[in-house]
């Protein structure tokens, strides 16, 4: 048992219930539980985005690809920083003059709103849901190799404290769960870095040919080709980074928090240069693990092959550069890290299934906000129990199936759907559901078809598709079809979504509504 790890997950847990009970007296309509009141500043929701975004993949999986393959790593670190600029630049600020609560809200300004909200709602649903199982098994897996509880105590810890959080303290608790978790994940990395390049001199070129010699792949890890060797996988690993984070619900909800426009665009820059900062601490702590841990005997079985597998990098890498007390808090942010990503993804998808189903399409919008903010609150219960089971039930799944899936999908389906709406005066509804349900169901076959699923967790010896990330072709196919089926329409409703464009440029410059 890391008693360490266990007492700085307790504290994160107490200090946590603390803003919990604050926030749930602050908590008293649905704007408070959907976007705090829209009171959140630019540079404390930046803090939150990033601590959203920067999931245990972001940490734990990134240091294990580099100490694997390397270079190729560059790509998701690269796409990371320039997905984020997609977001400043082109949807941040729009979005919020535009929408309420969700990015459905937004897209029914102009568009039919009962087909749109559930084509956003499908869309939400299929990305926050292998998502949220996706952490809750990384969770029961942490858990069971690092704190001395089994797999299924961990999920439930998970799934206990998510609930508390998000039906007690609404955005307002979780919005500070992720700024104390990003302020803990940044910190224990910047930490972790700074021991590397102290005990390498602060010399990054020896710290480099060092890594070069003690990897078994020698100079081909600074070179790329090692994990992806042909361009249509790095395309379509660019694409689904770039325009998943786009379109990611539990990431543009967020957005709606702060006041205004402005503040948005503030909240991106801030979120862009915390994740790009990070980014680059990876790549020390990756070149640092490669140095200590390959063929380290201690923590390996030769060669690449770590105790723990190579999600463990980082964490062997912690004891070895601060002993057993920085590694239990290394485990317990990274612990921290998955439970404020499922308190986000919670969130959303209740916000999903209470404001744009319940309220938006069974109810048309006849209903009060106490009604939907209890059908809020019940969502969560049930969302929380199904989440738990499902843990269960995949536990030993391969979590990077499950992580692939809601970037493929968010690319695929929701990012054409909010690109086009935003800049395109020809986009009609019929379009964006043609586009949409096209990329989504795309994206999820051709997953399944690729090799990550049908060979990788099926068993068959090769793949009917041979690419891991479809999006280059879902997210075209959505592109195209959204087109195709806007200028074939020429229906009454085609001709005054074309006219309403203006009115929503005006509001998505202003604000005015």
């Amino acid at each position: 048992m890391n008693y360490p790890a266990i007492a700085s997950f307790v504290l994160f847990i107490i200090a946590t219930l603390f803003i919990t009970a604050y926030a749930a007296r602050r908590t008293r309509s649905r704007k408070d539980f959907y976007v705090a009141g829209n009171t959140i500043g630019g540079m404390q929701n930046g803090i939150a985005i990033s601590g959203d975004y920067m999931s245990a993949a972001s940490f734990l999986g990134l240091v294990g690809l580099f100490f694997i393959g390397g270079y190729d790593t560059i790509f998701f670190i690269v796409n990371l920083i320039l997905s984020w600029a997609v977001v400043l630049f082109l949807i941040a600020e729009k979005l919020r003059n535009l929408g309420s609560y969700t990015f459905a809200d937004a897209v029914s300004v102009r568009l039919a709103a009962r087909p749109v909200r559930i084509l956003a709602a499908t869309g939400t649903l299929a990305v926050a849901v292998p998502y949220l199982l996706a952490q809750m098994v990384a969770a029961g897996a942490l858990v069971e190799s690092l704190f001395g509880l089994s797999y299924v105590q961990g999920v439930l810890i998970v799934g206990v404290l998510m609930t508390v959080y998000v039906t007690f303290g609404g955005m307002i608790a979780t919005t500070w769960v992720q700024i104390i978790k990003a302020a803990l994940l940044v910190g224990g990395g910047t930490i972790l870095a700074a021991g590397v390049l102290f005990v390498f001199d602060f010399d990054v070129n020896g710290l480099a040919g060092q890594a070069v010699d003690s990897h078994p792949q020698g100079l081909a890890i600074m070179q790329p080709g090692l994990l992806y060797p042909d361009i249509i996988s790095v395309v379509s690993l660019s694409l689904a980074f770039i325009g998943g984070t786009a379109g990611l619900p539990h990431v543009l909800m967020r957005f709606f928090t702060v006041p205004d426009g402005v503040e948005a665009r503030r909240s991106a820059a801030w979120a862009m240069a915390i994740i790009s900062y990070f980014q680059l601490l990876v790549l020390v702590i990756g070149l640092g693990a490669i140095v200590l841990l390959a063929n380290n005997p201690e923590f390996t079985y030769g060669g690449l092959k770590l105790r723990g597998g190579s999600n463990m990098a980082a964490i062997h890498l912690s004891q070895i550069i601060g002993g057993n007390i920085f590694m239990g808090f290394i485990c317990a942010v990274a612990f921290a890290t998955i439970l404020a990503v499922v308190s986000g993804l919670m969130l959303s998808a209740a916000t999903t299934i209470s404001h744009d189903l319940f309220a938006g399409v069974i109810r048309k919008g006849l209903c009060t906000d106490a009604e939907e903010l209890r059908v809020s609150r019940l969502t969560v219960v049930l969302l929380s129990i199904a989440g738990i089971l499902l843990a269960i039930l995949f536990k030993g799944q391969n979590v990077a199936v499950l992580a692939t899936l809601p970037l493929v999908i968010a690319a695929s389906a929701n990012f054409p759907v909010l690109f086009l709406f935003m800049y395109w005066k020809g986009f009609t509804t019929r379009g964006a559901l043609f586009g949409g349900y096209t990329g989504l169901l795309l994206a999820v076959s051709l997953i399944i078809l690729g090799p990550t699923v049908w060979v990788n967790v099926l068993g068959y010896a090769e793949p009917l598709f041979p690419y891991a990330y479809p999006t280059l072709f879902s997210m075209g196919a959505c592109f195209l079809f959204a087109w195709f089926f806007s200028i074939t329409d020429k229906s009454p409703r085609a001709a005054a979504e074309a006219d309403a464009f203006a009115e929503q440029l005006r509001r998505s410059q202003t604000g005015v509504r």
